[in-house]
């Protein structure tokens, strides 16, 4: 079990459309547990590759009793929104707000043996998936904000207590960060800041390795 370091927000990595992935093999594998293990230590709903430093196609999620990866995933989203739910982000310490999203997605994709996936969600596992899938093409959820909530989100982040609050997390988790997948040879990651944040996910909310 290795703990990997979670880039937070300002980190080029999270700012970076993720390269597909065309190797599969034991590192994939080693990656993919890594993740999972990363993402259930801090009680994640969701992670994805580029909030670990690796510029690959992987998310792994958790959702009640739904739980797995994907790798190279492709979404198809209905037109129709969801209520609006308050969301989080692990790259994002401290912030949740209401992002729209949309009420039903279909994910496929191929497991770290190359099986093909094809799962299908709906509410917290649609916003979850829809999530990390951003993650996958440099896009944050403050991005998805409009109006005062964007302009409060982007406001806190310039504050100079945000980064009081993120090395607050990064204190909070240091004991339990292990080995950084990014550094092997296989999908390192661009150079950069890197804090473990810790959050949770309920029925009402959801805060992923977003």
């Amino acid at each position: 079990m290795a703990i990997l370091s979670i880039r937070i927000i300002g980190d080029p990595v999270l700012r970076t459309v993720a390269d597909p992935v065309t190797e599969f093999g034991p590192e994939l594998a080693k990656l993919v547990q890594d993740m999972m293990d990363t993402m259930d230590d801090v009680d994640g709903a969701g992670l994805a590759a580029p909030q670990v430093g690796v510029s690959k196609r992987v998310f792994t999620y958790r959702i009640g009793a739904e739980h797995g990866h994907v790798i190279n995933p492709v979404l198809e989203s209905s037109m129709e929104l969801q209520p609006a739910g308050l969301e989080g982000c692990l790259s994002v310490p401290g912030l949740g707000f209401a992002a729209p999203r949309a009420l039903r997605t279909r994910v496929t994709g191929v497991d770290c043996h190359g099986g093909h996936i094809e799962i299908e969600g709906e509410g917290l596992l649609a916003r979850c998936f829809q999530h990390e899938s951003d993650h996958l093409n440099g896009t944050l959820f403050v991005d998805r904000l409009d109006g005062e909530d964007r302009k409060t989100a982007l406001r806190a982040i310039r504050d100079a207590s945000y980064e009081q609050v993120a090395e607050k997390t990064t204190a909070k988790r240091a004991r339990s960060v292990g080995s950084s997948f990014g550094g092997s040879g296989f999908g390192a990651g661009i150079p950069g800041r890197s804090v473990d944040a810790g959050s949770s996910s309920s029925s009402s909310s959801f805060s992923a390795g977003e």
